[in-house]
């Protein structure tokens, strides 16, 4: 298959040019604030507005921040110490999950801590709406014909520009099913069915620790890193830890419901 010819600018107004990519970021912000406040008015939680907005806003920069400090420090660090002032060429790309999700965490204690609330209650809504932003921006990486698969010769795999002259699959697309759809739906069935503070947090962080460990296999490594051992990615090191730890957080939170709920015996 031909990728098919997509224009990364959706809109251009005399010397603006607005992408299909920035559009994408917009859509999750918008998503996630009506998701928000849906989620606060079925938990009555005695937020207003303003701290609505304050709560998306200290999450957008803790994406922005943490996704370009990430992306610095874990894929591409040499190249930012050699080039100092690229570190503000955000329009060249350049963002990291992991990175944007310890910038959220930092983002959400803040507020938190600032509004007297649980972290987790917070956590938890927001575990909900990651997954939309996570979907929307790798149709975004799609359209850009960026961050591409591994070579395949399967009959839906697609020659992308600049990725050679072979087909390869379209792990975008896959990552899109996976870390969006398809977690959305697994962390609000979490959200829906257990009342356990954090449940909906760590199912969002052991179900994205192992599906982008999965989409991996499939995406071409980073070509300044590579794989180590000649098997493993850097976002493989970096999701397997939270599998690891979501699966057990799950496991000793409803553990412990449990014992709570059991009668004591005599």
């Amino acid at each position: 298959m031909t990728f098919p010819s997509i224009d990364p600018v959706f809109l251009s107004i005399g010397p603006l040019h607005f992408r299909w990519y920035g559009l994408m970021y917009v859509l999750s912000f918008i998503a996630t604030y009506f998701l928000l406040r849906a989620e606060i008015d079925r938990k009555k939680y005695p937020f207003t507005r303003d701290d609505l907005a304050d709560l998306i806003f200290s999450g957008a920069m803790g994406v922005v921040l943490g996704g370009r400090i990430g992306y610095i420090l874990f894929y591409n660090l040499d190249y930012y110490l050699d080039n100092p002032l690229r570190v503000f060429a955000v329009w060249e790309g350049g963002m990291s999950f992991h990175g944007g999700m310890l910038g959220v965490l930092a983002g959400i204690l803040f507020f938190a801590r600032s509004r007297k609330v649980s972290f987790f209650s917070i956590l938890d809504m927001i575990a909900q709406c990651a997954p939309i932003g996570l979907g929307l921006g790798r149709i975004g990486n799609f359209i850009n014909g960026e961050l591409y698969g591994r070579i395949t010769g399967a009959p839906w795999g697609i020659v992308f520009p600049g990725g050679g002259e072979l087909p390869r699959h379209p792990s975008q697309l896959y990552e899109a099913f996976l870390e969006g759809l398809l977690l959305f739906l697994m962390v609000r069935f979490s959200a829906r069915r257990s009342q356990v503070i954090g449940i909906p947090s760590w199912t969002f962080c052991a179900g994205y620790g192992l599906f982008r460990c999965i989409a991996e296999f499939f995406r071409e490594p980073d070509a300044q890193i590579g794989t180590f051992q000649g098997l493993f990615s850097m976002g493989q090191l970096l999701s397997l830890p939270m599998f690891l730890a979501g699966t057990f957080m799950i496991i000793s939170l409803l553990r412990r419901r449990s014992d709570d709920s059991a009668p004591p015996t005599a």
